[in-house]
């Protein structure tokens, strides 16, 4: 049973790799065996989207995101657990209350406030909304109540400093934890498609899933080409994931090491 079901599991993945080597004469008739069209895409592709600057888009746009996001949740985490009080239980509150707001809901406020500061078709603007988000801070938070607290004090008493032992003792501890927010966080700023479609106006700062989405247009799809750019879009953050799926496991059960 299990092996029929990881079948059908792994079975939509399979296709798209063969359907990136076909063509969309062969695709559209369900060939389900990898072909000889895989260059031909490619060239197809290169050629009519401006492949290498959409994948240096996301990249970018991707681990800037990233990084901000993990040093500010990890930071506001373990200060609301660290330094505990009532008053950061109630905005702890809040800050899970507003996971409820769809991002449709946000996005017409975002861009005007956006707007009005002359921030449009900017990576600042684009960068911002994604920085600090409530399930990151609730995550971190969380495994730092499974962080030992007598490091903290041992810590003081040799002197040293709040922020030294952030980055010199949580940290370090943290890693696995670090790892899973690390590639939940890559995920979603890789394949955000909705807010860079609305901020960003200029084709030069066109990302994957925009690349992706515009394959999609016109009277005819090219089925082969399609899958070839999903395919691409696909490997990095399936790259990620391999990488780092140990840290993802442990890093979600709150195992500190």
């Amino acid at each position: 049973f299990l092996i029929i079901v990881s079948f059908i599991s792994v079975f939509p993945l399979y296709w798209m790799i063969s359907a990136a080597t076909n063509t969309t004469t062969d695709v559209s008739r369900g060939r389900i065996l990898p072909g000889t069209y895989f260059m031909e895409n490619f060239k197809n592709l290169t050629a009519q989207q401006p492949l290498w600057r959409a994948l240096g888009n996301s990249l970018f746009y991707a681990v800037l995101t990233t990084v901000i996001c993990l040093l500010i949740c990890s930071i506001a985490g373990y200060g609301f657990e660290i330094y505990h009080d009532k008053g950061k239980d109630t905005l702890m509150s809040i800050l899970l209350l507003s996971m409820m707001l769809p991002f449709v809901a946000l996005m017409i406020p975002l861009f005007k406030m956006f707007s009005t500061m002359g921030l449009v078709n900017s990576w600042i603007a684009l960068v911002l909304p994604s920085i600090s988000t409530p399930f990151m801070i609730m995550l971190f938070r969380q495994a730092s109540r499974s962080f030992p607290i007598d490091i903290i004090e041992a810590s003081r008493l040799e002197g040293m400093s709040e922020i030294a032992i952030f980055f010199r003792m949580y940290v370090p501890i943290m890693k696995s934890t670090y790892g899973a927010a690390m590639t939940v966080t890559f995920m979603n700023a890789w394949n955000n498609y909705l807010w860079p479609k609305v901020i960003l106006q200029d084709n030069a700062s066109i990302t994957m899933p925009m690349l992706v989405a515009n394959l999609k247009s016109g009277y005819s799809v090219d089925y082969g080409m399609l899958m070839l750019g999903v395919l691409i879009c696909t490997l990095p953050t399936a790259i990620i994931f391999f990488c780092l799926q140990k840290s993802f496991s442990n890093g979600l059960t709150g195992a500190v090491k």
